[in-house]
């Protein structure tokens, strides 16, 4: 596995739901609009030429954002936001290309649910359904953001080691 971000948890293990704190942080990022299933694989080659054309080191994870409303419904498509995240915030490319933006992230509160095993966005939704009912039983929560999938591992990894976490934003009540 490559390097956290500074200031970045550890991954969340494997079945496992926690609460998590992340600092600001800053990316690299694609947008995708169609099939939620195409959005990491499409996001790639993209986000791949702009960290290697600003000598920028890969990290992990690998952020996907998916549209608010996947958290109370199944869809399919729709605009999904993919990142490289960089190591620090004081990271500042150069050249950047028109189907990228640099953006810089808040700090964030989120509910994390740690998986292992093959990706893919067939079983986002059903994670998402284990967040939304571990929140039912914690009501000083609420959601306060787009969900998101942080992906850890290299496309090399076997299906069955790579881990993941899916994640809500919430914020106290």
């Amino acid at each position: 596995m490559s390097s956290l971000p500074v200031g970045f948890p550890a991954p969340t293990p494997n079945g496992i739901i926690e609460v998590k704190q992340y600092p600001a942080y800053r990316s690299g990022t694609y947008t995708y609009e169609g099939n939620l299933r195409e959005a990491t694989g499409y996001a790639f080659n993209p986000l791949f030429r702009h960290i290697s054309s600003n000598n920028i080191a890969m990290t992990t994870p690998v952020e996907a954002r998916y549209p608010r409303e996947t958290i109370d419904q199944p869809v399919q498509r729709g605009k999904a936001k993919v990142s490289f995240l960089y190591d620090n915030n004081g990271i500042s490319p150069q050249k950047i290309s028109p189907d990228i933006q640099v953006e810089d992230h808040p700090p964030m509160l989120v509910v994390s649910l740690g998986v292992q095993g093959a990706y893919g966005y067939e079983s986002y939704q059903g994670h998402i359904a284990k967040l939304k009912e571990w929140l039912a039983h914690h009501p000083e929560y609420a959601i306060a953001g787009e969900p998101r999938e942080f992906l850890y591992d290299s496309p090399y990894t076997p299906a069955p080691l790579k881990r993941r976490e899916v994640q809500i934003p919430i914020c106290c009540i």
